[in-house]
C-alpha cells in the first residue's frame, strides 16, 4: 500500500520534483495547505494550524507522514502537527534552537569557535546602540525572519539607526507569531527574556559562501551534498546556488565536521542545512546559519547531478527509514543550478512570458524548469518576503555538462522570457 506524505506548502515546481521520487518509491504525496497560504497567512499562526489539521481529518485514509521544507512558518508548524498525529519529527525545541537566530548563536558558542562576533540589539529608535564586541560592517537582522526580509547590512551608526527604525516598523509581522511558537517550549530564561521580536547584529562576513546539506537519523549525522551560493557581483543578494561545490575538499570537510558538532548539540532528527563562509586569503571558515530543514532550492540541483532529488532524506526519515545515499554524480549532468531573476529597482510589471512561451523553452533546454513568481500589475516593492537590496522575479533551474555551457545556455534561455516592467 502508498505510503501517505503530507507537504505543507507543496508547490508546482517541488510537486514536478516529488514526482520523481513517486516514480521509484511507494510514496503518495499530498498537499496541506497552499504556499500561498502559508506565505501571505503567517501572521495567524494559530488558524494556519487549525486549517491545516482540518484537511489533515478530512483525509479518508492513513496520515504516514508531514514534511515540509519551506521556512516559518512549515518548519515550526511540522513538528507541532506531527506530535497531533504520533508521526516522526524533530523536536519543536531543536527545531526552534535553530529558527531563533540568538539561541541558536548560544548553541553553536558552546560546541564550535568559528562564528562572528555577534550580541542583542534594543529596538529603541534613536537610542539603539550596536552590541559591545560587534564591529562594522556588521548585519543586523530579526531574531526570526525568513528569505532576508528585514536583513541589513550596515556600515556605521547612521545606516545602524536607519535599519532599527525600519526593523522596529515591521518586526511585529513574523515576530509576533513566532511568539506564539516560543510559548510552546520550554525557554532557557535568558531566551524567554529575549523573545521573538528582538534583533540580533552579527560583524559582516566574506568570502566564499556554501551550504552544507545533511540529515540527522537516530543520532547520526550524515553529511550528502555542498552546495555554492554565488552573489551579484558587488552586491549582497544572491544570483544563483550551484552544485556541486567548487572548493576545496579539505575546506568540504572542515565545514562537514562543524556541522556534526552543532546538529548533534542542537539535537535535530531530520534534514538540515547550515550556510558559510571560507575566507581564501586567511583559511578561515565561519558559520553564518543554521537551517532545520534541507533547501527545496536545492533540490532540482541533486536530482540532475546525482539522479535522486535531496527531499528524499526528509521523507525516509519522517517514514522512519534510514537514509539512503546516493551516487554523487549519477544524474544526467556534471553541474547544476539555480538562478534567481532578479531587478534592483522599483517598478510594476506589465507582461510575464506566458505559460506556452515557458513551455516552449523547457522543451527547446532540456534540463530546465522555470519558475516565474511575479504577474502583470504587481508593484515590485509590494511583493511579500524580498530581501532589502533586490525583487525577484523568479528563477530557472538547469543543468548542462559543465559551468561554460550552464552560463551559455541560460543567457540564451533568459533572452526569450521576455518580462516588462514600468519604471
Amino acid at each position: 500500500m502508498p505510503r501517505n506524505v503530507f507537504v505543507l506548502g507543496l508547490d508546482d515546481v517541488n510537486r514536478r520534483v516529488l514526482h520523481w521520487l513517486e516514480q521509484r518509491y511507494d510514496w503518495r504525496f499530498h498537499g496541506l495547505m497552499s504556499r500561498r497560504e502559508l506565505r501571505l497567512g503567517v501572521i495567524d499562526f494559530e488558524g494556519a494550524l487549525a486549517e491545516a489539521q482540518r484537511q489533515l481529518d478530512a483525509f479518508d485514509g492513513p496520515i504516514d507522514a508531514i514534511i515540509g521544507f519551506w521556512d516559518f512558518p512549515v518548519t515550526t508548524m511540522a513538528p507541532i502537527l506531527c506530535a497531533r498525529y504520533g508521526l516522526r519529527s524533530s523536536s519543536l525545541e531543536s527545531v526552534v534552537k535553530c529558527e531563533h537566530k540568538y539561541w541558536c548563536r548560544l548553541e553553536q558558542a558552546e560546541v564550535i569557535d568559528e562564528l562572528p562576533a555577534f550580541g542583542l540589539v534594543e529596538l529603541d529608535g534613536d537610542e539603539a546602540r550596536p552590541p559591545p564586541g560587534v564591529s562594522y560592517p556588521m548585519w543586523i537582522k530579526p531574531v526570526k525572519s525568513t528569505a532576508g526580509v528585514l536583513a541589513f547590512l550596515v556600515r556605521d551608526d547612521e545606516e545602524f539607526r536607519r535599519a532599527t527604525t525600519e526593523i522596529h516598523r515591521r518586526i511585529d509581522r513574523i515576530g509576533k507569531p513566532f511568539d506564539s511558537v516560543l510559548a510552546r517550549v520550554d525557554l532557557p530564561p535568558e531566551i524567554d527574556r529575549v523573545g521573538g521580536t528582538a534583533c540580533i547584529a552579527e560583524e559582516a562576513l566574506k568570502g566564499a559562501q556554501a551550504t552544507v546539506e545533511g540529515c540527522r537519523f537516530d543520532g547520526e549525522v550524515r553529511v550528502y551534498g555542498v552546495v555554492d551560493s554565488i552573489h551579484y557581483p558587488g552586491r549582497p543578494t544572491f544570483q544563483r546556488y550551484q552544485y556541486p561545490s567548487s572548493l576545496p575538499e579539505q575546506v568540504v570537510e572542515r565545514m562537514a565536521d562543524l556541522s556534526v558538532r552543532v546538529i548533534d548539540r542542537i539535537g535535530l532528527e531530520s534534514t538540515f542545512n547550515i550556510e558559510y563562509f571560507w575566507d581564501r586569503e586567511a583559511d578561515t571558515i565561519n558559520l553564518l546559519e543554521v537551517n532545520p530543514r534541507h533547501s527545496q532550492s536545492h533540490a532540482p540541483l541533486f536530482a540532475y547531478v546525482d539522479g535522486v532529488p535531496n527531499h528524499q532524506f526528509m521523507v525516509r526519515i519522517a517514514l522512519g527509514l534510514p537514509p539512503e545515499l546516493p551516487e554523487p554524480g549519477a544524474g544526467r549532468y556534471g553541474v547544476a543550478v539555480k538562478w534567481f531573476i532578479k531587478r534592483f529597482t522599483d517598478g510594476v510589471v506589465r507582461r510575464v512570458p506566458s505559460p506556452e512561451e515557458i513551455a516552449e523553452v523547457e522543451r527547446d533546454f532540456p534540463g530546465t524548469i522555470v519558475n516565474l513568481t511575479v504577474q502583470p500589475g504587481d508593484r515590485l516593492s509590494e511583493l511579500p518576503l524580498q530581501d532589502s537590496y533586490s525583487f525577484q522575479l523568479g528563477h530557472v533551474y538547469m543543468g548542462a555538462a559543465d559551468e561554460s555551457d550552464l552560463k551559455e545556455r541560460y543567457e540564451r534561455c533568459l533572452a526569450r522570457l521576455r518580462v516588462e516592467i514600468d519604471e
